[in-house]
């Protein structure tokens, strides 16, 4: 049985650093580095989970181009379920460039491609039947599976007995919860950024307060990722909140796939049976690691390595 299946964006990543300012049009600036990486947040958090352990699959579409051939080959080397991955000879394959600066932060240039044609038909239904938590991951940058598909599709997961997950992207058309509220009841997890929480709870800032609305709309658990502040865990809407601090001591390198890796590291948490807190604690381990490597995967290590680092650098 699968443990995870990743539904959602396959993106290939141009990377440059250090990029520190934009020359001037016309102009030319050099940098140490120009790199190709996989990227998309089903992609990551499928490879992620993957070398944690987790049996994986991804549900997404690519393009019939380099780069699409590219991301498949990854995931087959990453031992990653590809039955699930789309061939669409119309489309390209989503690509983005990040512009990664001295310290760690990224811009990012996307071209939407296949992700934005992406739709509740191209689901490999003999996957979500052999999955345990099946995660939709990318929501506002799918723009044909957004909102009325992903409601429909979680409800399908809920009757097959499946937990069900889901992060958000930022969501650059502002429709924000015209998009989710319809999904909000079939979801198990839900794992947004504190910036996308924020906006999510009409602009509401208070952690404990937003975890109610995003309750009071049928959202079962809620996890919030702080950035370097670490997450904040709601079990139910009766439970106390719980806020686990980032791992000190980590050179932040590059913070690609930080939130992504988080979520691959809690979701492999709920399938292997680690408590709540301990999913938390796990996944800012497994971020700690995603960031001290350029790379949405690259600083993922082996499950007990990341123990072991928990371990020895226990909160």
């Amino acid at each position: 049985m699968l443990d995870l299946a990743c539904v959602g964006i396959m993106v290939a990543d141009v990377i440059t650093k250090p990029v520190d300012s934009i020359p001037e049009k016309g102009l030319l600036a050099k940098v140490d580095s120009i790199e190709l990486f996989n990227g998309g947040n089903a992609m990551t958090a499928a490879l992620n989970s993957a070398k944690l352990g987790a049996r994986s699959a991804v549900i997404g579409k690519i393009g019939n181009d380099f780069f699409g051939k590219f991301l498949k080959e990854k995931l087959q080397m990453g031992n990653v379920v590809t039955d699930g991955v789309s061939v669409d000879d119309t489309v390209q394959t989503s690509a983005s460039v990040a512009l990664s600066s001295s310290d760690g932060e990224r811009t990012f240039l996307h071209c939407v491609g296949a992700n934005g044609t992406f739709s509740i038909d191209d689901i490999n239904r003999d996957i979500i039947d052999d999955a345990k938590i099946v995660f939709v991951t990318g929501t506002f940058l799918l723009k044909t599976f957004d909102g009325e598909q992903t409601a429909l599709f979680l409800k399908e997961c809920k009757e097959k007995g499946k937990i069900t997950a889901l992060d958000v992207c930022w969501d650059s058309s502002n429709r924000w919860n015209e998009l989710l509220d319809s999904a909000m009841p079939y979801i198990d997890i839900f794992m947004p950024s504190i910036d996308e929480a924020v906006k999510l709870a009409g602009g509401e800032e208070d952690p404990d307060k937003i975890a109610d609305i995003f309750f009071n709309k049928g959202v079962k658990k809620v996890v919030i990722k702080l950035g370097s502040k670490g997450c904040y865990l709601r079990e139910s809407k009766e439970s106390a909140a719980i806020i686990l601090p980032c791992y000190k001591n980590v050179k932040v390198v590059d913070t690609t796939g930080a939130g992504d890796s988080f979520c691959s590291g809690f979701l492999t948490g709920v399938a292997k049976g680690f408590t709540f807190e301990e999913c938390g604690r796990f996944a800012n381990a497994v971020g700690a690691h995603c960031v001290s490597a350029q790379g949405a995967t690259t600083g993922i290590k082996p499950m007990e390595d990341i123990l072991k680092f928990m371990e020895e650098n226990k909160q």
